[in-house]
């Protein structure tokens, strides 16, 4: 293919990730008010009133929360989508090896999820709640500053969980190693541990149990990629055996 010819094989990808971006938003809206009374149900809301103080927050919330479930269904889209783009470059077991990627892809979005929002969510909640009682404020939250501040540590938190399978599928491609990536470790502490700090209060217990999985999930990351990288070291030296003779 030409450079033109990758570059609208590329587009049509990418034009059918916004199709199915914008039918998952649909689906989305329609279980929003069911999502929104179990989160309602939930600690620490509930038994609390939300207030709206703008016109269009019920509109606002309704998008949010459709953004995030269609995120649930795009992500593993995309990777699937990514994989046909660079499918036609892979050997016949590369490109079943790298399929398998696209259902770890929705996995790890639903485990940080589940992290984010029974661990560090909880606590971010919590800490700020207590520093307004103890400067004696009278507690009013709306409806769109309560979500947006769960959305802004749940989805930041999940797509880090997407850490592992991103660092696998480029080592499969050759473009990293991990040679390379115990290199960046001290990098890669830095940014996860600023990341920690920035999602949570300013207490280093919470930070502690934010940064520690983050750090072992790139860890993880790095001791996958040695798999991969050990496997493909193995598959070049048989092809080299084999056509060597």
């Amino acid at each position: 293919m030409t450079l033109f010819e990758h570059l609208g094989e590329l587009r049509r990808r990418i034009v059918y990730i916004l199709i199915v971006l914008v039918l998952a938003m649909i689906v989305g809206l329609l279980l929003t008010f069911p999502l929104y009374n179990y989160l309602m149900d939930q600690e620490p809301v509930k038994g609390m009133s939300l207030h709206a103080f703008s016109l269009w927050d019920g509109i606002g919330i309704y998008m949010k929360f459709a953004l995030v479930i269609a995120m649930v269904v795009v992500l593993p889209f995309t990777a699937f989508q990514l994989w046909a783009f660079i499918k036609p470059a892979l050997k016949e077991n590369e490109q079943r090896a790298a399929l398998m990627f696209v259902p770890f892809v929705f996995l790890m979005f639903l485990i940080g999820l589940a992290f984010s929002y029974f661990v560090v969510f909880p606590m971010a909640f919590r800490f700020t709640t207590e520093v307004a009682r103890h400067l004696n404020l009278e507690e009013t939250y709306g409806i769109t500053q309560y979500f947006s501040f769960m959305f802004n540590i749940l989805i930041p938190i999940s797509l880090l969980f997407e850490l592992p399978v991103a660092i696998m599928f480029l080592t499969k491609l050759r473009i990293l190693t991990p040679m390379r990536l115990r290199k960046m470790r001290r990098l890669a502490y830095f940014i996860l541990i600023f990341i920690g700090v920035v999602v949570t209060p300013p207490d280093f217990i919470s930070d502690s149990l934010v940064a520690v999985p983050l750090i072992l999930l790139y860890e993880l990351s790095v001791f996958l990629s040695g798999v991969v990288y050990r496997k493909q070291l193995a598959a070049d030296e048989a092809w080299e055996e084999q056509y060597s003779t």
